[in-house]
């Protein structure tokens, strides 16, 4: 979408579509109507609508008037609620921005313009950061297989306004929100490419074409990518991987991502994603209903890869290395099984309960890898648990692990990105639930506590400051939300961009 600004009062901004953002406050509402003119049809119809008690600026409003040609460019005018001005947050413009944005697409507006609301707290880049993310996330749709009887006519662009005479906005400086602006659309575009990735059937989708996105992203922001195959994860010991993906036809794949953008000598932040690119649960086969949505098993992967992508296309000043170890679970006369020992070149053997909890097998092969990199921190995203949804729900992330200071900036970064995250504790005593008799561990813990049970498997791979990330809630959304679709939303990228932006991840 080609966004930019323009210093033009609101009526002579050409554009399909105009959108005022409106405080639930019918005193800031009356001084706003002025901006229409008291004696137009347009602050009439505005009026009517306040009298009524239909319009009073609640957050979840939108109303559309349609103004002549003598009292305004734009075709429409949306008045989009934001809620009262003391409880205005960023969140709640992101939301409010896809509510208009989707708007204008309903009306096949190809172009719409708008003002930058005042946050308390908050700049005009960070406030126009929120509207760009809202837009850009919000308008996503995976459309690729539908048949196009009616074609769609998307946003095509958008204008930010400004008062003229006005050398700011809400205190940031026109290049700084054009930066902003830039920045953002980069970011969100990386966020879409994971969605489309979790979103690709698994006909279409399986560990070698997961490594030729990766490869794509690669070529696209300048990172170096390494796939290997088969014959290099033998070489390398990776069994998880291996076993996990016996009973597939298709090969496995283990994946890494570089970007330098940091200092020569300075240790990486270490990103490691769980890429199952289909779970039937193996011979311990998963009940059908539901079970198409195990095309997302990888979203951990999708994360990791547009991640990297973000972080080389944004220039970050870090150093950074995402690992993939992708699989496909399937029940076949080859297939791992119940019972089955798997011994890691770390020393620790593992007996599988479960085949349908393949996904900390797989991540302990990366696990491992990770430590020739000395990282500065290691942190794991995977759809892993049942447990972890059933604890948390679709809103929020798993967390555990023992880098407390990166599971603080976690913690802020989820605040600021409503990617949220709560930590859940791995104390000592929750080992005995994977003890095995006749292995070191096991991979299930039984009925209680499984995402918990699963971090711990995953902590004696660790040797490291480390962070698991559980997303089996929050990769994948029953519905469709403001700005988060149905399907796969894309969530962690930018949770880790933001915490990777801060000064302590950093330093």
């Amino acid at each position: 979408m080609k966004i930019t600004l323009a210093n033009v009062q609101w009526n002579k901004a050409k554009a399909d579509a105009l959108a005022f953002f409106q405080l639930e406050d019918k005193k800031w509402i009356r001084e706003m109507q002025s901006h229409y003119g008291k004696s137009k049809p347009l602050f009439r119809a505005s009026d009517a609508l306040l009298e009524s008690g239909d319009m009073l600026g609640k957050k979840d409003e939108i109303f559309t008037l349609y103004p002549t040609r003598s009292e305004a460019q734009a075709k429409r005018i949306f008045l989009v609620g934001i809620g009262k001005k003391d409880k205005i947050t960023i969140e709640q413009i992101r939301r409010s921005a896809a509510r208009a944005a989707r708007k204008a697409e309903q009306t096949k507006s190809k172009s719409m313009a708008l003002y930058v609301p005042e946050v308390k707290g908050k700049n005009g880049a960070e406030i126009t950061a929120a509207i760009v993310e809202g837009i850009e996330l919000g308008l996503y749709k995976y459309d690729k297989f539908f048949k196009k009887e009616e074609p769609r006519v998307p946003l095509q662009s958008l204008t930010i306004l400004y008062q003229p005479g006005h050398e700011n906005i809400w205190g940031s400086s026109v290049a700084d929100v054009k930066q902003a602006i830039a920045e953002t659309q980069t970011l969100c575009e990386a966020v879409n490419f994971a969605r489309d990735m979790e979103n690709e059937p698994s006909n279409n989708k399986y560990p070698a074409i997961l490594g030729d996105w990766a490869k794509q992203a690669g070529e696209e922001a300048g990172l170096k990518v390494t796939v290997m195959g088969p014959a290099e994860l033998e070489k390398n010991k990776m069994v998880g991987t291996l076993n996990v993906n016996k009973g597939s036809v298709k090969e496995p794949r283990f994946i890494v991502l570089e970007y330098n953008g940091g200092k020569k000598n300075e240790a990486p932040v270490v990103l490691v994603g769980k890429g199952i690119t289909f779970d039937t649960g193996g011979i311990s086969i998963k009940p059908a209903a539901g079970m198409g949505d195990m095309k997302s098993d990888m979203s951990g992967a999708a994360t990791v890869i547009a991640t990297l992508k973000a972080a080389a296309n944004l220039k970050l000043p870090v150093n950074l290395v995402g690992l993939v170890a992708s699989a496909e679970n399937m029940p076949s006369g080859s297939a791992m099984r119940p019972g089955d020992i798997i011994s890691y070149p770390n020393g620790v053997s593992a007996e599988v309960d479960n085949t349908d909890a393949e996904g900390r097998l797989v991540l302990a092969d990366a696990l491992i890898w990770a430590e020739r990199y000395k990282p500065k921190s290691v942190i794991d995203l995977a759809t892993l648990t049942g447990a972890c949804v059933v604890a948390l729900g679709h809103a929020t992330t798993g967390m555990m692990g023992n880098d407390i200071a990166m599971m603080s900036q976690l913690r802020k970064s989820g605040d600021t990105t409503y990617e949220r995250v709560c930590e859940l504790p791995i104390y000592e005593e929750y080992e005995e639930l994977i003890k095995s008799d006749v292995a070191d561990i096991k991979n299930t813990g039984g009925r209680w506590a499984g995402a918990i049970t699963a971090a711990l498997f995953l902590k004696r791979f660790t040797s490291y400051p480390w962070v698991h990330l559980d997303i089996a809630g929050t990769a994948r959304s029953e519905t469709a939300g403001d700005y988060i679709p149905k399907g796969g939303t894309g969530v962690g990228v930018r949770l880790l961009i933001d915490m990777l932006r801060s000064d302590g991840a950093m330093n």
